[in-house]
């Protein structure tokens, strides 16, 4: 007789009994039978592997092509000020928590816009894992994580003033410390297998060089997303493996130990990045909106979409990486792509949301719709 925890649900019973009829059913096809996201349908598939009941998902995964994206998964706790901010003394403030870190978020933009995502990252084994847990598997695959019960979760406590911007932000990251090139030499061939390798520069330098050469080898697109411009020092050394680098102003400046004041800097930067052998890359500049370029297309800029009311500023650059990755990888051009990054973050910052809630395909194309 089954234990209790290896009974199947509704939803395991029609995918496993689909499964069983035909054993090369695309994980869209189980989707469209039970009218659920296809990151939905990979999450009950992953049950039922650790339930016993299917021995192996390589038949589905192969051509699933996963995106992975690795680096931090956090915490975020958000202190809303009610009033002008005063040092020294108590503040009045509102407050939320939610999950947040660049990779995760990035990661939940891009299973809500039903692409198949693994994430990889270092977590403790403590409530705010959980917190994580629930907030994001619906979302991406976690089965990958690796946890160490001696350190704690990841945190970003954020202090927003009235109007949304970032007054002091605080970040625990000592996690991602223990996402070193060994944690990931054992998930090599769930690397191998994906469409593409989304890191942030949260991870160590060691393990940046190692995805680039791991990227290169492989035929691997490799994107990578600075967090900070401290951060920029873990950039990897051999640029010219990277497929995308999404950056902003200032971790540009960091970089070149330029100053970006006028569209002529903007543009010579960009053209800086592309000499040094990364394929695709995009400078971001606040309300002035981003300037992007490749070989094949030229640099261009695309203004930014201004909010008359923001909301709340966390997440609109994670939301621009994501709506990017998603755009490219479903073959638009350069000046596409970037737009579909403006679009994404123009409407979360409308939210007081990390990652908006009414994110979907046919959401984006609708807000793409309206803004053309």
């Amino acid at each position: 007789m089954e234990n209790e925890n290896q009974k199947m649900n509704e939803k395991e019973e029609i995918i496993f009994n689909s499964i069983r009829k035909n054993p090369y059913i695309s994980q869209q096809e189980l989707a469209d039978i039970l009218d659920l996201s296809r990151p939905t349908v990979a999450n009950l598939i992953s049950g039922l592997i650790r339930k016993g009941r299917i021995l192996g998902k390589a038949y589905i995964l192969n051509e699933s092509k996963q995106i992975i994206c690795v680096g931090g998964a956090n915490v975020d706790r958000k202190f809303y000020m009610k009033e002008k901010a005063q040092l020294g003394t108590s503040n009045p403030v509102r407050s939320s928590q939610s999950a947040g870190g660049v990779a995760r978020n990035i990661a939940e933009n891009l299973g809500r816009l039903g692409k198949e995502v693994v994430l990889l990252t270092a977590c403790g084994t403590d409530a705010d894992w959980e917190a994580i847990v629930q907030a994001s598997d619906t979302y991406m695959n976690l089965d990958y994580v690796t946890a160490f019960p001696s350190i704690s979760t990841g945190s970003y406590t954020a202090v927003l003033e009235g109007n949304g911007d970032l007054l002091v932000a605080l970040a625990d990251m000592e996690a991602y410390e223990h996402l070193t090139p060994g944690a990931l030499r054992k998930n090599e061939s769930l690397l191998a297998r994906s469409s593409a390798i989304v890191a942030d520069l949260n991870c160590p330098k060691e393990t940046l060089a190692y995805l680039g050469n791991f990227a290169e080898t492989s035929q691997v697109p490799l994107v990578l997303v600075p967090v900070s411009s401290p951060k920029m020092a873990r950039l990897p050394e051999q640029l010219q493996q990277v497929t995308w680098l999404i950056a902003n102003r200032d971790e540009t400046e960091t970089h070149f130990n330029m100053k970006i004041e006028s569209d002529e800097d903007w543009r010579l930067a960009v053209k800086k990045w592309l000499d040094e052998g990364i394929q695709n890359v995009v400078i971001t500049n606040g309300k002035h909106g981003a300037m992007a370029g490749n070989r094949d297309e030229g640099i261009i800029h695309e203004p930014a979409i201004v909010a008359a009311e923001i909301r709340d500023v966390t997440g609109a650059g994670d939301a621009f990486c994501s709506a990017v990755i998603y755009a490219w990888l479903e073959g638009k051009t350069l000046r596409e792509t970037v737009l579909a990054g403006s679009v994404n973050a123009y409407k979360t910052l409308l939210s007081e949301f990390t990652v908006r809630q009414n994110l979907s395909t046919s959401e984006l194309q609708k807000d793409l719709e309206e803004i053309k």
